[in-house]
């Protein structure tokens, strides 16, 4: 009889676990749908404040739209003989201000520009004249041109602004980086010539019409900076 009321017992208890395990899965069950449920409800409102928020970025910094004129104007052709011979890559940092005066932190303007810039140099050819070559005794005498600086220009690629400062009642000179990049080029050929482009030219120049002239049958060439004397 006592093991007929425990096995009673048992089996009431195993029945509880089963209903309440039940009961717990279904609960587990009932909340991830729910779950999924709500993501689907507000999944339309993330993807709305996405494209929002993708609107405003591009609103913010739109990328610029570059439309080239289709009419092409040719100003002028000319032929070129011009021996290039050197080419110096100097960099500057360019400070541009304007109405940095007492109430600068109103109206002034101010940018850093860090240059980086290109300048070729070497001879025209051109302006060398047959009385120039003068062959006596053996010996080619040639007064060269003077060598000269060909191209100044700044590498966009690699030339930026650091950085920028307006007054709170200016939107800024609109003119102010164009006037920094044209002193920076100006900057960029002077240290150029200061640091001897053109006598380093000069040598090069030189160095390679003697082994063209050489080649061409000359057996001895000799530059000079007038023209020999008879």
């Amino acid at each position: 009889m006592g093991n007929d009321n425990n096995l009673k017992g048992w089996v009431f208890v195993i029945g509880v676990l089963v209903i309440l395990g039940l009961a717990a899965f279904s609960i587990v069950s009932a909340v991830q749908q729910s779950a999924r449920q709500a993501q689907q409800a507000i999944q339309p409102v993330n993807d709305l404040t996405s494209s929002v928020a993708t609107q405003v970025s591009q609103f913010m910094h739109p990328t610029p739209t570059i439309l080239p004129d289709p009419v092409t104007i040719i100003s002028g052709v000319r032929s070129l003989a011009r021996l290039e011979t050197i080419q110096y890559s100097v960099e500057k940092v360019i400070t541009a201000e304007t109405n940095q005066g007492p109430f600068g932190f109103l109206f002034g303007d101010r940018l850093i520009l860090v240059a980086h810039g290109i300048v070729i140099a070497g001879m025209d050819l051109e302006r060398l004249t047959p009385e120039q070559l003068e062959l006596r005794g053996g010996a080619l005498y040639v007064q060269l041109p003077e060598p000269e600086i060909f191209l100044t220009t700044l590498d966009n690629d690699r030339s930026y602004v650091y950085n920028r400062d307006t007054g709170l009642l200016t939107h800024g000179n609109i003119n102010l980086e164009t006037d920094a990049r044209r002193a920076a080029e100006a900057e960029i050929e002077k240290a150029a010539l200061e640091d001897g482009i053109l006598d380093q030219a000069q040598v090069n120049a030189e160095n390679y019409l003697y082994r063209l002239l050489r080649d061409l049958g000359y057996p001895e060439v000799i530059f000079t900076q007038q023209p020999p004397e008879d």
